[in-house]
């Protein structure tokens, strides 16, 4: 399946003239359908002519696009990985693109990017954390500041939804978690209203799968929707130095053999019946012990108590604050990665396990088969026995283990930023 997938963006676009006062609009697009088919998937629909759709309306001056990176700071995340890498290939990319990025009043966003010269900065008043606060700290900001830089396009990444008031708005979702049923009832009819409004009023979605992409279209059938994977930029885990990861071994006291996880410490990753299906896999004579990387994301004392429950202090480790660097390590010297969740919008640990060339087990969920086109070893998520069975298949076969590591190195082209940006500015391209 292609990595992206796209809904007609037959949709009208007002835009106000600059030019004079009279305030009247134009319709840019005229109902106009800018994609086909992709010859590749009768399903799958690409960004296949959108190119050819931006040159009927040429631009004389910059377009100047808008980047919401009020929600962004230095705590490692997926949706800050997804940021730097894309959006810094992206603005490397454009030239003819002036990207006006507002940061938070607690992170130096901008400085991702190094020196663009077609990057310019606007700091905001808004933490990067709390909703609440971020809205309210934007009430009097936004308005202004929106007016004052005459965008062409504004694209933001959390929600409620900002809408740029004089050009099409893009709004990335990565997934919606906050509506599990494990979610307290409040809190879970609250988002779901502000996910559904922020659906509906976006004049485009961008999510990361294509699973998300129908999870939303479940939510909001009217939402414009398209997937653009999320990326890696291998070189840093096939770039290992062998003593210097002893080193981190050392320091970090990690066992001689061990699977890795990676997530932060939440509910839905699925940490306690990892370490279950652990003490299981021992219980049965296997020489394995488990590593967990991740901060602390609310489920941290649970796992730990697991840990103890099953005498298991010994054999499992949890790790926080770990440099990427060491991550890099940490996935050289694993044995195997699992990767037992829930619930994911798209899953950034399978791409480091096939950068560091790592077999690798997922739960059977239906984002982890897609990412691994049905040809990975998958568990039941909620089914300890299958999980520790699943491990010690691949633990035991090297041939199996050689088969996930060649797959994976083929797979991970895939995901590289610099073609990901591409299909983002085709997006752009057809709205500005």
């Amino acid at each position: 399946m292609t990595a992206v997938t796209v809904i007609s963006f037959r949709f009208r676009i007002q835009r106000v003239w600059r030019a004079g006062s009279s305030g009247r609009s134009t319709d840019l697009f005229r109902r106009r359908s800018c994609w086909r088919p992709s010859s590749r998937s009768k399903k799958a629909r690409s960004f296949a002519g959108i190119s050819k759709c931006s040159a009927l309306w040429p631009r004389a001056d910059a377009v100047r696009v808008g980047l919401n990176a009020t929600c962004f700071n230095e705590r490692p995340s997926g949706a800050n990985q997804r940021f730097a890498g894309i959006y810094g290939a992206l603005i490397a990319r454009c030239p003819d693109i002036e990207f006006v990025i507002f940061e938070p009043a607690d992170c130096r966003v901008a400085q991702w990017f190094g020196d663009a010269p077609n990057v310019t900065v606007r700091r905001t008043p808004m933490p990067s954390t709390g909703r609440i606060r971020r809205a309210l700290g934007g009430l009097a900001y936004w308005r202004r500041a929106l007016a004052k830089e005459k965008l062409d396009l504004f694209e933001t990444f959390h929600l409620p939804l900002l809408r740029a008031p004089r050009c099409p708005t893009i709004l990335t979702v990565h997934d919606a978690r906050p509506i599990l049923r494990d979610v307290p009832l409040v809190k879970r009819l609250l988002y779901g209203r502000i996910l559904s409004t922020g659906l509906r009023r976006a004049d485009h979605v961008i999510t990361v799968s294509e699973t998300m992409r129908q999870e939303i279209l479940g939510i909001e059938s009217r939402a414009s929707v398209s997937a653009i994977y999320n990326g890696i930029d291998p070189k840093p885990f096939e770039r290992i130095d062998v003593a210097e990861a002893e080193a981190t071994r050392a320091r970090l006291h990690l066992p001689s053999r061990f699977v890795l996880a990676v997530g932060h410490l939440e509910g839905r990753k699925n940490y306690p019946r990892l370490v279950e299906a652990i003490a299981r896999l021992r219980a049965a004579g296997e020489d394995i012990a488990l590593v967990i990387v991740g901060n602390e994301g609310g489920d941290g004392a649970a796992i730990a108590d697991q840990i103890r429950n099953l005498h298991l202090q010994d054999h499992v480790r949890l790790l926080q604050g770990v440099s990427h660097a060491e991550l890099t390590h940490i996935y050289a010297l694993a044995a195997l990665v699992a990767f037992p969740s829930t619930y994911e919008g798209f899953g950034i640990p399978i791409l480091e396990a096939m950068a560091a060339r790592r077999p690798l087990v997922v739960s059977g969920t239906p984002v982890f088969r897609e990412l691994t086109e049905g040809r990975g070893i998958y568990f039941p998520p909620d089914d300890v026995d299958a999980m520790a069975a699943a491990i010690s298949g691949v633990l035991s076969s090297a041939e199996r283990q050689q088969a996930l590591i060649d797959y994976g190195e083929r797979r991970i082209q895939d995901f590289r930023f610099p073609a990901l940006a591409e299909q983002v500015e085709q997006a752009y391209r057809a709205l500005a």
